[in-house]
C-alpha cells in the first residue's frame, strides 16, 4: 500500500470513528452545563426545593417557585442585552420572535396611529431569514406595501442602500425596517447603529433578527438603538424551543398569540421555565467565553479557508471573511456594545449573569432609545470582533451540487449544510447567494461550514482531508 493510500485509509478510519459536527449555525449541541441547570425545572431532580415542574402562572408554592426561576432567567437575559426585564418576552424560538415582531409591531402601529400617521410600508433586507421574509409576504397579502433592501456583494446592507429604499415611494411612510444583525449563511455583521438611526430619522421603527449574533459578538439593544430584536437559545448551546423578543418599552405591539395572557399579555401560552433557565445559562457561558472563543474560531475559520482554497481550484469563497491586514473597524474599547468588561452577578439561586457596566447603565433606563450622539460610534457600526461572524465559512465548489456533497460528507462522518434546499425534486438556490449576485448555477454548489464550541483543530484537518477525497 502506498503512502498516499495509507493516509487515505487513516483518514477514512478517523472520519468513520467519530462524527464531526460542522453545522452550528443550524443548531449548536446542548451544553452539559445548560442541561444541568435545566434539570431541576423539569421535575427530574428530587432536590428541587418545592417542585420544579410547576406552572409559572399558578398561585401555589410550585407555581411561585417556577415563576421565580422564570423571572430570574428573564432578568439575566435582559441584563446581558442592555434591556429592562419587562422588555423581554419569552416565546418558542427565533421564528416566532421574528413573526411576532413583523406582524405584531405593524398591527400595533395600525391600531395606535392608523395607516395615515403610522405608515403603510415595511422594508427588510433581501438576505433576511425566511422567518422575516415570509411574514413580510403575509403583510403584503394583507395590503401593506413592502420592499427589499439590496445588500452589496460582500453581504452588507449599507446606509446608502437603506436610504434609497426609504426614499422609494416617497408618498408612503415606512412603518418598520428589519435587518438581521448577522446573516445565517455567510456571517456578515450589519452596521445596525447607522441603519437604525436612518430608519428613526424617517419615523420608522427598527427590528433586528439577532438569532445568529447573540453570544458571538457583543450586542446591546440600547447602544444599537433597536426597537425590537429576536433571539433563540439553541444557536448558542441552549435548548431548542425557547427564544425571546426584545420589545422596547412603549413600542406599539398587538399580541399575535392569544389565550391566558401570559408574558404581560404579549404572548399567551404556558411558559417554558426549564427552557428559559437553560437559555439564561447558555448566554452566561457564551458571554464569559465570548472574546477568547471568537479569537479561537476566527483562527480556525481562516485556517480552514486557506486550506480549502489551496486544496482544489474548483473551490472558492462565497465571501472572504478573513480580516485584511489592519482592517478591523475599531479597537476593543470602541466596540459597538461593551459586554467585554463583564462581571458576575447572582440574580437568583442557581442563575448568574455576567453584566457589563454598559449593560447595567442601559438597564437603568425605563424606556426610549439613546440619542445617536450618546452612542459609541465605529467606522461602519460593526463590532471590533470583525465584519463577519467568526464561525461561519461559505464555499462554492464548481461542478458539484450541494445535496450530493452533503450526503457524501455525511457518509464519512461530517455534518455540514448547503445554501440550497431540495424542494419537489429540484434544487432551489439560496436567496441569500442570489441577492449577492452569485449566478444561479454556482449558488447550487454551496457548502456552509459553521464551527462551534466543540470544534477542534483536528476536526478542521479531518474535514479538509474528506474534501480532498470527495474531489479526487
Amino acid at each position: 500500500m502506498s503512502c498516499q493510500e495509507t493516509n487515505c485509509q487513516a483518514m477514512n478510519d478517523q472520519t468513520t470513528s467519530r462524527r464531526v459536527y460542522l453545522d452550528n449555525a443550524a443548531t449548536a449541541p446542548l451544553r452539559q452545563e445548560v442541561l444541568e441547570a435545566m434539570l431541576p425545572w423539569m421535575g427530574l431532580e428530587a432536590s428541587a426545593a418545592v417542585g420544579g415542574f410547576g406552572n409559572a402562572s399558578t398561585l401555589y408554592a410550585e407555581g411561585r417557585h417556577a415563576r421565580q426561576a422564570l423571572e430570574a432567567a428573564r432578568a439575566a437575559i435582559a441584563a446581558v442585552i442592555g434591556a429592562m426585564p419587562f422588555e423581554v418576552v419569552f416565546c418558542s424560538g427565533g421564528t416566532e420572535a421574528d413573526n411576532m415582531a413583523m406582524a405584531g409591531i405593524c398591527a400595533g402601529v395600525r391600531e395606535r396611529h392608523g395607516s395615515a400617521k403610522g405608515g403603510n410600508r415595511v422594508l427588510a433586507a433581501g438576505i433576511e431569514h425566511h422567518a422575516v421574509l415570509e411574514p413580510l409576504r403575509a403583510l403584503r397579502r394583507g395590503g401593506w406595501q413592502t420592499g427589499l433592501i439590496s445588500p452589496n456583494r460582500e453581504g452588507f446592507v449599507t446606509p446608502e442602500a437603506l436610504q434609497a429604499a426609504l426614499a422609494a415611494n416617497s408618498g408612503e411612510r415606512v412603518t418598520l425596517v428589519s435587518v438581521a444583525a448577522a446573516n445565517n449563511e455567510i456571517g456578515s455583521v450589519q452596521p445596525l447603529c447607522g441603519l437604525a438611526d436612518l430608519a428613526h430619522e424617517r419615523g420608522a421603527l427598527f427590528h433586528s433578527d439577532a438569532v445568529q449574533m447573540l453570544g458571538k459578538q457583543p450586542f446591546d439593544v440600547r447602544t444599537l438603538g433597536l426597537d425590537a430584536a429576536s433571539f433563540s437559545a439553541h444557536k448558542l448551546g441552549g435548548p431548542k424551543g425557547i427564544g425571546a423578543l426584545y420589545l422596547r418599552s412603549l413600542t406599539p405591539f398587538a399580541a399575535q398569540q392569544l389565550g391566558g395572557g401570559q408574558e404581560r399579555g404579549l404572548r399567551s401560552g404556558t411558559q417554558n421555565v426549564a427552557g428559559a433557565v437553560g437559555f439564561a445559562r447558555a448566554l452566561e457561558l457564551g458571554l464569559v467565553e465570548q472574546q477568547a472563543e471568537a479569537q479561537r474560531l476566527t483562527a480556525l475559520r481562516d485556517e480552514l479557508a486557506a486550506a480549502l482554497l489551496a486544496l482544489d481550484g474548483r473551490i472558492s469563497l462565497t465571501v472572504d471573511p478573513r480580516e485584511p491586514e489592519g482592517g478591523r473597524a475599531a479597537t476593543d474599547d470602541q466596540a459597538v456594545s461593551g459586554n467585554q468588561a463583564a462581571v458576575g452577578r447572582q440574580v437568583a439561586p442557581g442563575i448568574r449573569v455576567a453584566l457589563s457596566s454598559q449593560s447595567a447603565s442601559a438597564a437603568q433606563a425605563v424606556s426610549g432609545n439613546q440619542p445617536a450622539s450618546a452612542r459609541q460610534p465605529t467606522a461602519v457600526g460593526q463590532s471590533a470582533a470583525g465584519r463577519y461572524l467568526p464561525g461561519i465559512l461559505s464555499i462554492l465548489v464548481a461542478g458539484l451540487e450541494s445535496e450530493a456533497m452533503i450526503q457524501r460528507l455525511d457518509d464519512v462522518g461530517f455534518a455540514v449544510s448547503g445554501g440550497s434546499a431540495c424542494s419537489t425534486g429540484s434544487l432551489q438556490p439560496s436567496h441569500v447567494l442570489l441577492a449577492l449576485g452569485v449566478p444561479r448555477k454556482a449558488a447550487q454548489s454551496v457548502l456552509r461550514i459553521s464551527l462551534g464550541h466543540q470544534t477542534k483543530r483536528q476536526d478542521i484537518a479531518a474535514f479538509v482531508g474528506a474534501m480532498a477525497e470527495l474531489l479526487a
